[in-house]
């Protein structure tokens, strides 16, 4: 897992999280305890995406705070840390607590603010999609691109 380095700002303010559909929140306090870009294929399917980016804080650090009761868990049976949870109105994957590792995996794509720390490794990265390029390589629009 990553560390949080001094290039991020500690914190020990509330960060809230929700699904697309609002039905869901959360809220964290403190700072995480790591934040990574995850390549492995699991993380592509729940994603959609080239890879996963999830940051990790400790479960006494976490609380649902609407609809708990929508978010739905899916678990791998042959993986030893890896499950999977999302709104089962609108399919949004949500926080879910990593088996034996004692943490909270919260997909920062979810989060409603900053979170005040920045991502600071990729793993599984021999794993990446074939297609992935990185992000800082590809043309920038600030909103969608502009037709010809």
């Amino acid at each position: 897992m990553s560390t949080i380095t001094s290039a991020d700002k500690a914190t020990d303010a509330t960060v809230k999280g929700s699904c697309l559909c609002g039905a869901v929140s959360y809220q964290f306090s403190g700072t995480p305890r790591g934040f990574q870009y995850c390549h492995c294929s699991r993380c592509q399917k729940t994603s959609g995406s080239a890879h996963g980016s999830f940051m990790f804080v400790k479960p006494d650090q976490f609380s649902w705070l609407s609809g708990a009761e929508l978010v739905t868990r899916y678990e791998v049976p042959e993986a030893q840390f890896y499950a999977s949870c999302f709104c089962s109105r609108c399919g949004s994957s949500l926080p879910w607590e990593v088996k034996g590792a004692d943490n909270i995996a919260i997909p920062a794509g979810t989060l409603d603010q900053d979170p005040g720390v920045r991502p600071r490794r990729n793993i599984f990265f021999d794993y990446r999609a074939c297609w992935y390029e990185p992000g800082s390589e590809l043309e920038c629009f600030s909103e969608g691109p502009v037709r010809k």
